[in-house]
């Protein structure tokens, strides 16, 4: 399977952003789909992930309540819907795919090739 991202953007503190991962060359669905960050000089980060089974989702502490995973299987695509916005939201986001529903980087086999999002203060 192969992973787009897009969506990314610049947008002023407190406002929100809609990410969009979109599958091809294979259904979407068999996945565990997960979003990561990498800001400048920091290491990739685990933002959420969406379980293949029955869509449940895990979110790190620091988005909770302020980002949203959802899936649309007839899209093929998983959503990361970014609310109230942060300066330190500031990185290239990432999505990928697993068999696993697991928060670490390392079991996602696939990636998509990242989207800028920058949030001014």
């Amino acid at each position: 399977v192969q992973l787009q991202a897009s969506g990314g953007g610049l947008v002023q503190a407190g406002g929100s952003l809609r990410l969009s991962c979109t599958a091809s060359r294979g259904s979407f669905s068999k996945y565990a789909v997960a979003w990561f960050r990498q800001a400048p000089g920091k290491e990739r980060e685990f933002l959420s992930t969406i379980s293949s089974r029955d869509d449940t989702t895990y979110y790190e502490d620091s988005v909770k309540g302020r980002f949203t995973t959802s899936r649309d299987s007839a899209k093929n695509t998983v959503y990361l819907q970014m609310n109230r916005l942060r300066p330190e939201d500031t990185a290239v986001y990432y999505c990928a795919a697993s068999w696993l529903w697991t928060v670490e980087a390392k079991n996602y086999d696939y990636w998509g090739q990242g989207t800028q999002v920058t949030v001014s203060s």
